[in-house]
């Protein structure tokens, strides 16, 4: 299934060629932020408020002439922009939002303002699933563009072969992480159901976001609404062994399908892998494509690595040259990054915060350390682990750790000492960051692995542990 299609038309220009002032409330987020870029690089006036104006996203727009503004005021909102792009962290209550009604502005949500303005007439090669979208699109990304084909993109992490988050890029094709969370406030779809993508990469499903879906199915629902969205001559790209994702295509399915595992024999699998993932050859239809091999670790990485692959190939890029433009891919920011090694003792950062997240980190990091210690320092931030649903299930995703430490200060819905007794002795629950910090510092021993998990900034944790290990706190 090879297209033929080629990115040779030339970069976007302004819709309609009329530039606008837009208003960004909730500029700081890393899919609001995303916008921002792309519409200044249209040529559109940018400007923005949020609660919380701080770097590398505050940094990023700054570059690019975006004027930032601190708190909700509706004073950001005179002189009157001509749109102003509302994001779904905004609710009925907050100032900015009254007077925007009250006033009467024209106003739309992120994903309303990018189907409309950028991908209507683009490519769109979508990305969801309850894990792994933020690396999977920037791996699609990156092979078409190690491709020539030089996309435009807009996802929820900033991946090192391109240093941001998101870029117009040029005509057709375009990446986008494709989130099921919802849109605006006056707007509870899933915003993946604005993006109708030509190609749209399903890599898995399980129940999250406890704070808008009541249960799995009402998440299979709006799968099923984002599957309605997809042409015939289009392509899904799905797991084999997914039993959540073959119920939403079980729904109704109009769109060829391809299915990858990393182990059975789909139509792209894996073979001859090394344990921890690092290096792995690609099957496709039976056919040996070539060997991936990276600084990336993981069974889940290598799943994400043969979806991308195929929904590349759909695009145009022939197997053998999407595997090699993976063996140069640099992997994405908090994605298992080391954050630095002091004293024989590293810090890795990594966004894991759902169990099956956790649990396969810490599988793909054990392989690649394997007796040395694994330090496990997990921020429960997420409003669906405050509120407890996934609490059953975190003991066990922690078991390849030797120690954990769990920051759980007021607020948190459930007893971490109680919930994770079953991790063992080497439990350590903290009210505040500096009680891990100072924790690990007297811990730690050369050639130890400390594994920082959170979805948030998590008080930059990170780099005061390494602080207190250059100060010789470690011994």
């Amino acid at each position: 299934m090879v297209c033929t299609g080629t990115a040779s038309s030339p970069a976007l220009t302004l819709q309609f060629g009329i530039s606008m002032h837009i208003h960004i409330l909730g500029i700081c987020g890393t899919f609001m932020g995303g916008i921002a870029l792309i519409a200044r690089a249209l040529g559109h006036q940018v400007s923005g408020s949020d609660a919380d104006v701080y770097p590398p996203m505050s940094t990023q727009l700054q570059q690019a002439g975006i004027q930032l503004m601190e708190g909700f005021e509706p004073s950001h909102l005179d002189p009157e922009p001509d749109m102003v792009v509302v994001g779904n962290a905004m609710s009925r209550g907050n100032p900015a939002v009254e007077y925007m009604l009250e006033r009467g502005l024209r106003y739309t949500s992120g994903p309303q303002w990018l189907a409309e303005h950028v991908l209507h007439d683009r490519w769109v090669l979508a990305v969801a699933g309850t894990h792994g979208k933020t690396t999977t699109s920037s791996m699609l990304a990156w092979i078409l563009e190690d491709a020539g084909l030089n996309p435009g993109f807009l996802i929820g992490g900033v991946p090192h072969n391109f240093g941001v988050s998101a870029r117009a890029g040029g005509a057709p094709f375009f990446v986008v992480e494709a989130d099921e969370y919802d849109t605006a406030f006056f707007d509870k779809r899933s915003k993946f159901v604005h993006y109708h993508p030509r190609t749209l990469v399903m890599n898995n499903l399980e129940f999250d976001h406890a704070d808008i879906f009541e249960d799995l199915e009402a998440i299979q629902r709006q799968f099923h609404h984002l599957m309605r969205t997809v042409p015939g001559n289009g392509l899904v790209v799905s797991p084999l062994n997914d039993g959540n994702l073959h119920d939403v295509l079980d729904m109704g399915c109009w769109t060829p399908v391809e299915h990858f595992d990393v182990s059975f024999e789909a139509s792209w699998h894996a073979a001859n892998s090394n344990a921890d993932g690092s290096a792995f050859d690609v099957i496709c239809e039976g056919i040996d494509t070539g060997r991936v091999e990276w600084e990336l670790t993981g069974a889940h990485n290598v799943a994400n690595a043969l979806a991308a692959l195929a929904a590349a190939r759909h695009a145009g890029v022939p197997p053998t040259a999407g595997v090699e433009a993976l063996s140069r891919f640099q992997n994405v920011k908090r994605r298992m990054e080391l954050r630095g090694e002091v004293n024989g003792v590293r810090v890795y950062d990594d966004f894991a915060h759902h169990p099956t997240a956790i649990e396969t980190t810490l599988h793909g990091l054990r392989a690649q350390v394997g007796d040395g210690r694994i330090h496990a320092v997990l921020e429960p931030r997420s409003n669906t682990m405050r509120m407890g649903v996934h609490a059953d299930r975190l003991a066990d995703s922690l078991v390849e750790a030797d120690r954990v430490y769990v920051f759980a200060p007021s607020g948190l819905d459930w007893d971490a000492r109680s919930v994770l007794a079953g991790v063992g002795p080497y439990l350590h629950v903290a009210e505040t960051t500096q009680q891990i910090v100072d924790a690990l510092a007297v811990t730690v021993e050369p050639g130890d692995t400390i594994l920082v998990m959170s979805n948030g900034g998590f008080q930059n944790i990170h780099q005061r542990m390494l602080e207190a290990l250059a100060a010789g706190a470690a011994p």
